[in-house]
Parts: structure tokens; C-alpha cells; sequence
């Protein structure tokens, strides 16, 4: 599993050529940054996962892995991705306590977004 706390966004496509570099070669794309932070923070709450007692702040790591994930992994399907996901969850929340469980739609929300696939988890219940 890529560990995206320690590379840079030049980093990760340095070490994988076949990523995605846009028709301006712009990495603008897999740039999580204020306006990703932004979307999420706005629109996390009307999430049908999300649970009253956890803040935006819960919720964040999940949404930055699934959103930089689904760029690092571009071309692979969701299904076959998730367990390695799953594996590399532990690490990437860091000091956070959540499971696996507690985030996983959150992830495949943010992979959904950049894959512009919608809203994949629109008629979940929690």
C-alpha cells in the first residue's frame, strides 16, 4: 500500500508513470488541498453513513484516502482494491481510532467523487 503521508503528489507520479497527468500535465487532479477539504467539510453531513455523534474531523482521513487512492490506483476497479484499502487503513489514520468499518463508505464516497461515478452510497442506510 502507497503511503501518501510521506510523498509528495511529484513523488507519487514520479513512481508511477502511468498515471493520469491531464492535457496541461497538471497534477491538479490528484491535489486534495483547500477546495477537496472544502467540498467535504460542506458536504459530509447529508452523507447517509455518517452518524450524528462524529464531526467532519472523524470522517476527513477517510475522505482524503479515498480521494488520493483513487488516483494512485487509476484503472483498477473499486472491488479489487478495497482489501488492500482495508490493510493500509491502520496506518493511514494514524493517531485516529476508527475502524475499517467506521470509514469505508467515506472512502469509496471520495474514490466515487474522483472517478465520477456519483454518489455511491446515496440510498445506504446506517
Amino acid at each position: 500500500m502507497a503511503d501518501f503521508t510521506k510523498n509528495s503528489v511529484a513523488d507519487m507520479a514520479a513512481a508511477n508513470p502511468g498515471i493520469n497527468m491531464g492535457t496541461t500535465g497538471s497534477m491538479r487532479d490528484i491535489d486534495w488541498g483547500n477546495d477537496e477539504d472544502a467540498y467535504w467539510r460542506d458536504n459530509f453531513s447529508a452523507r447517509p453513513y455518517v452518524r450524528a455523534d462524529r464531526g467532519y474531523d472523524f470522517y476527513q482521513p477517510a475522505y482524503q484516502y479515498g480521494f488520493r487512492s483513487a488516483s494512485h490506483h487509476k484503472g483498477r476497479e473499486w472491488a479489487d482494491v478495497e482489501p488492500e484499502l482495508e490493510r493500509g487503513w491502520a496506518e493511514h489514520r494514524g493517531t485516529g481510532t476508527s475502524t475499517w468499518q467506521d470509514v469505508k463508505d467515506a472512502v469509496r464516497d471520495a474514490w466515487d467523487r474522483v472517478r465520477g461515478a456519483g454518489h455511491h452510497a446515496a440510498g445506504r442506510a446506517r
